[in-house]
């Protein structure tokens, strides 16, 4: 997850943080992919929110993100008093909370699996997040490709193949889109950032995800972004 810092109009929106509903703490949405996943998540599904945008790697982060949360992460979701800071928390949280929206998929042997390529992804390719770090609106084809990082990759990719073949019926990872296509977006924008090839269907796949009204406007608004990252916009 990134460390944060706040927005400078943290004034006018840390009243709505504290409004009724649910408000949505993120990072840059030109970096930040733990912040996309909740968030894509939440527009997609039609869930009302209000979101407060959070700036990253900043000198007193630590200190303004606690006034959120004492993990000093984002995203964090504020429901009321309850404040959840984990992206796959989130993500458990909403679906609890919305059932009707089936966030998971129906199916009983597909839920299982979505939870697990999710977890996963939480948990693993470690190699991929530190060489291939989220930056929408650069291009760096070529870049990042050690060993491990192509392992990465090709797992995903098997990843991929067997919930598309299994449930997908060649559109989303289970079908229907769900919290598992969430969890991979950001994956999604670093394989168009790194010039990652793949095969015909995985391709197709990803270009369904970067069409979806969702993730189209989370990347619109990364792209809308003025603030920079040197660490994250130069490559050595």
């Amino acid at each position: 997850m990134h460390t944060t810092q706040l927005d400078p109009t943290l004034s006018q929106t840390l009243a709505a943080a504290r409004a009724p509903g649910l408000t949505l703490v993120i990072g840059n949405k030109n970096y930040s992919s733990w912040s996309m996943r909740p968030w894509v998540l939440l527009h997609a599904f039609g869930i009302p929110f209000q979101e407060v945008r959070v700036l990253l790697d900043q000198p007193d982060t630590a200190n303004n993100i606690a006034r959120y949360s004492a993990s000093g992460r984002v995203p964090v979701l504020l429901a009321g008093e309850i404040a959840i800071w984990d992206s796959l928390a989130i993500c458990e949280y909403l679906a609890e909370q919305f059932p009707d929206e089936h966030l998971w998929p129906r199916d009983v042997a597909a839920r299982a699996l979505a939870r697990s390529v999710c977890a996963e992804m939480h948990s693993s390719f470690s190699s991929l997040r530190s060489t291939m770090s989220m930056n929408i609106k650069a291009s760096f084809p070529g870049k990042g490709r050690t060993a491990a990082t192509q392992a990465d990759i090709g797992r995903i990719s098997e990843i991929w193949e067997e919930c598309l073949s299994r449930f997908g019926h060649n559109q989303f990872l289970f079908g229907d889109f769900s919290v598992a296509d969430a969890f991979y977006a950001p994956v999604v924008m670093r394989f168009k950032t790194y010039g990652v090839v793949l095969p015909p269907a995985l391709n197709a796949y990803c270009e369904r995800v970067r069409n979806h009204p969702a993730v189209a406007r989370w990347v619109e608004e990364a792209l809308a972004e003025q603030e920079a990252l040197p660490k994250y916009d130069t490559l050595d």
